[in-house]
């Protein structure tokens, strides 16, 4: 659980360094990391991707999952 969590709070930290305009401020980012980690997992379960390699792998998921729910989040803050 302590692994998931920071996994998350670091793919949120980097999806919102990646994403321009995309932030929301440290602690949200790190919330939309956490969920983006379960998106990112859904996301290439749905379209047949493994991506494998422990850490780098998790946080890979993690960073496009939180940046797809940046870009959508991104939609609705204008």
């Amino acid at each position: 659980m302590i692994y998931a969590l920071l996994i998350g709070a670091i793919a949120g930290w980097l999806a919102g360094k990646l994403m321009k305009g995309g932030g929301f401020g440290l602690l949200l980012n790190v919330i939309i990391g956490i969920i983006g980690g379960v998106v990112g997992n859904w996301l290439f379960a749905t379209i047949g991707i493994s991506i494998t390699g422990g850490l780098v792998g998790d946080i890979l998921t993690g960073v496009i999952g939180a940046c797809a729910i940046l870009f959508i989040a991104g939609l609705f803050k204008k």
